[in-house]
């Protein structure tokens, strides 16, 4: 279950998520899931980035070796076997329609945004479209709550539960 809404954001976070991002993160509300280290690992963002553009990717993935496993379970298409076995069990579907709505409350507490209304991310409820955003809002939510975001942490090279903030190209 999420813990929205979230402490602020403090400088330190912030230094963490540019080296991460290698750019200052944008509408950062708060560090939705931290690595064992304490460093960012998941960045909560504002549903209207500062500039007015709609933003529907409130759980954002930020740690570097967390977007690369990502990264390489799209290439080994993944996402196909994920979308392949969503389409084939409706137990699965009604869970990952729970996971959407769970999404959007946990934006909604930051404020409402009509042109991203009843959009969430990562092809959610009905498609699997991107592992970075469901792993991030399964890091963020905690197990059980994207079945299909957990589905990919667990068959990624990365774990949350073992810190590479140190490792080079991981920032931290």
């Amino acid at each position: 279950m999420t813990t929205v809404p979230f402490p602020p954001v403090s400088d330190a976070d912030l230094a963490v998520l540019r080296a991460q991002l290698g750019r200052p993160a944008r509408g950062a509300v708060g560090i939705a899931a931290r690595c064992v280290c304490g460093n960012p690992t998941v960045v909560a963002t504002s549903p209207r980035l500062p500039d007015g553009t709609p933003f529907p990717t409130f759980y954002y993935l930020t740690h570097p070796a967390a977007t690369a496993a990502m990264s390489v379970l799209e290439a080994e298409h993944i996402m196909r076997e994920l979308s392949d076995e969503l389409g084939a069990d409706e137990e699965l579907q009604a869970a990952y329609a729970r996971a959407h709505e769970s999404y959007l409350a946990d934006r909604a507490a930051y404020g409402e945004v009509d042109e991203i209304d009843g959009i969430s991310a990562g092809g959610m409820p009905t498609r699997v479209k991107c592992l970075h955003a469901l792993a991030g809002h399964a890091l963020a939510a905690g197990p059980g709550v994207n079945p299909i975001g957990d589905r990919a942490l667990e068959r990624s090279s990365w774990s949350p539960q073992r810190c590479v903030c140190a490792e080079p190209g991981t920032a931290g």
